[in-house]
């Protein structure tokens, strides 16, 4: 398996509360994606949202740093690990702004960024945004679609249910002969999607073994990635053997891509945890 990182400080994963990172900065974030990227991490990510409610705070967490301007800054600091935005929400976005904002990311990196979308949940933020929320599900199906039409060409021309476009340039887009997209979600309609019109699936928010289940009852196509965090925080330092055995856990699910989430009190501690892990990943 590859190793990942859910990268530290620029969100506060399901409300988990903000220790040292409450208060780092980009720097921290810098050093961070220079160890990653020098031990041979396949990724790291930055998620994406762009107001959260109050009420939904507790669940969800309410820091998100925005992915453009963050991974363009890292790929400024690293030379081979991947960017991925982990996730966009799809509906916020007409496909052609991501393909400009990601392609130019993409020239910027050298070729590094991996487009993690998903279809969003959260109503609010979609009535914020003016985008229309109760056939998301259908838009988000028809903007990938559309970004695999335009992603590698200057002059995209795509006709679909709601995105439509032809006769101008987009210049950049992506780098990539074919940029990967990976989808994310919780449900078995995101694996399916994933399967469907994308490289990749990155879920969030469901077991290890559920997970195993629905991927054992389909068929992926050749290549396909399957990105998944463990069922807990990882402490390699501490619990090399309990990790291990997470490591072979996770490989027999089906897991191609582990994002690690790490037990850490400081960014020293982080980025120990970093280092340990590198270490006791079988390959």
């Amino acid at each position: 398996m590859k190793l990942a990182i859910a990268t530290p400080v620029v969100t506060n994963v399901a409300g988990a509360p903000l220790t040292w990172e409450r208060d780092a900065s980009i720097e921290e974030i810098g050093r961070v994606a220079e160890t990653a990227d020098r031990l041979g991490y396949h990724h790291l990510t930055c998620s994406e949202h762009i107001g959260i409610p109050a009420t939904e705070a507790g669940r969800r967490g309410s820091r998100y740093w925005d992915p453009l301007a963050t991974l363009g800054y890292v790929s400024a600091r690293t030379k081979q690990i991947r960017l991925a935005t982990m996730t966009l929400v799809l509906g916020y976005h007409h496909p052609l702004a991501i393909v400009k904002r990601y392609g130019t990311l993409d020239h910027v990196s050298g070729g590094r960024v991996i487009l993690g979308v998903g279809v969003g949940t959260l109503k609010e933020e979609f009535d914020l945004l003016g985008a229309p929320f109760d056939d998301r599900g259908d838009r988000a199906d028809d903007a990938l679609r559309a970004l695999r039409a335009a992603l590698a060409s200057n002059e995209p021309v795509y006709a679909g249910k709601y995105y439509s476009f032809g006769g101008l340039i987009v210049d950049p887009c992506a780098l990539q002969e074919r940029m990967p997209i990976w989808i994310g979600g919780r449900t078995r309609r995101s694996l399916r999607r994933a399967v469907t019109l994308a490289e990749g699936w990155c879920p969030f928010g469901i077991s290890l073994d559920t997970a195993a289940e629905w991927l054992a009852a389909r068929e992926l196509p050749p290549g396909f990635e399957v990105v998944l965090p463990a069922d807990h925080l990882l402490d390699p330092v501490k619990e090399p053997e309990a990790t291990k055995e997470t490591l072979a856990a996770m490989a027999a699910a089906g897991t191609t891509t582990v994002s690690a989430r790490f037990v850490h009190h400081s960014l020293e501690h982080y980025l120990e945890q970093v280092h340990a892990l590198a270490e006791l990943n079988p390959t």
